[in-house]
């Protein structure tokens, strides 16, 4: 998987509702319910559903396997 393809997939569910698990390391999970707000060059950034927090994550999260997406 690509950085394009990563932003391509993104660029087509903004504004939509995605699951997200984030892998921070040492067996440390944070799971969020999301709305894909902005794309940048590098970066992307998601409002959070419960607290209307931004959060913004790399590209390379995502091929990393750092983040995983869930669409619904």
């Amino acid at each position: 998987m690509s950085i394009d393809i990563v932003k391509e997939e993104l660029e087509n569910n903004i504004g939509k509702e995605v699951y997200i698990k984030y892998n921070l390391g040492r067996n440390k999970i944070e799971k969020y319910s999301a709305t894909i707000k902005e794309l940048y060059n590098f970066i992307f950034i998601v409002e959070i559903k419960e607290t209307s927090e931004l959060k913004s994550f790399m590209y390379s999260d995502i091929i990393t396997n750092t983040i995983k997406l869930y669409y619904k």
